[in-house]
């Protein structure tokens, strides 16, 4: 039989490596917020003529209207993308003309939003309360739906680490795709965090589920045998579940539009990294909290029976 459970420290090392980059790029770079969490405004604009101006004329204009803190992307090879402070419609419809005016040929607006300071705090703030109360929600409906086992809300923890554990590796990943492609936190981004939330936590609860009836028909073995055993029953069942959204998903990515190409890379990691942590994290922190490793400096505790 495969022996998960007994290799579970390799696995957290894993995730740990992988989760470490992104702390780091998070330390250095930060997250890059778009203006629905910060505040602003964003315009895209594209020349019909084909020819893009040069980023300090547009600046130049920006500036004769009070926004020197423009931030100034390009987009393919005939259009820019400027965000800045907040500004009024009648101010982005000078902007736009005085740039027809200057580099000539008509210009066409691709995307225009606009979010004031107060609405960005109130978004953000509302995005992680979002996050806190759906963790909440869910460790309180575990240990309310295996009430009947003993110490049931450690099946709540242990579900709710293992969701961090995704969040970690998305956010991290998120904070390295920034400074790399220029993507931002938006909307968009906070709900596919949420769904990969979702996607974790369910193929957590299967495994959890199956511990829960497996300790009632192997009563005299141990807890760790009884977890190892559950995790490799339910292991098929989980690969091909993740693997048909997966394929789904990286289909998408390669054909799918630029404009959700953002939402749908992150669901994909995400629905990889759940997959991780639903086999090989959430139930091995079972076996640790169970066996009260913390006190022997995390080492495994050797059992001397295995379920052949």
């Amino acid at each position: 039989m495969v022996d998960i459970v007994r290799r579970r420290y390799l696995y957290f090392g894993i995730s740990l490596l992988v989760i470490i980059p992104g702390f780091v790029a998070l330390l250095i770079w930060g997250l890059p917020l778009a203006i629905d969490f910060t505040g602003g405004s964003l315009l895209q604009v594209r020349f019909e003529t084909g020819t893009l101006p040069p980023p300090d004329a547009v600046r130049q204009i920006y500036d004769e209207f009070g926004f020197i803190d423009s931030l100034i992307q390009t987009s393919g090879n005939d259009a820019i993308i400027v965000r800045t402070k907040h500004m009024e419609d009648s101010t982005k419809v000078q902007i736009v003309d005085e740039m027809e005016k200057q580099f000539g040929g008509p210009i066409t607006v691709d995307r225009y939003e606009t979010v004031g300071p107060s609405i960005g705090q109130e978004v953000a703030l509302r995005a992680a309360g979002a996050v806190a109360l759906a963790a909440l929600g869910i460790m309180l409906y575990i240990t309310f739906a295996f009430r009947g086992v003993e110490h049931a809300f450690r099946y709540g923890i242990s579900a709710i680490i293992a969701m961090l554990h995704d969040v970690f590796v998305v956010i991290g990943v998120e904070a390295i795709l920034g400074q790399f492609l220029g993507w931002e936190v938006d909307a968009l981004f906070l709900t596919a965090l949420l769904t990969v939330i979702g996607f974790s936590v369910h193929d957590t609860i299967v495994v959890f589920d199956r511990i829960r009836e497996n300790s009632n028909i192997y009563r005299r073995l141990p807890y760790e045998t009884v977890v190892n055993h559950s995790i490799v029953q339910t292991l098929v069942r989980s690969i091909n579940t993740q693997l048909t959204v997966m394929f789904t998903l990286l289909a998408l990515v390669i054909f799918g539009g630029v404009t959700i190409r953002h939402f749908v890379l992150i669901l994909l990691v995400g629905v990889l990294s759940g997959t991780y942590s639903s086999i090989f994290n959430a139930a091995p922190i079972l076996v640790v909290w169970e066996n009260r490793e913390w006190r022997n400096w995390f080492r495994p505790k050797k059992s001397s029976e295995s379920l052949a």
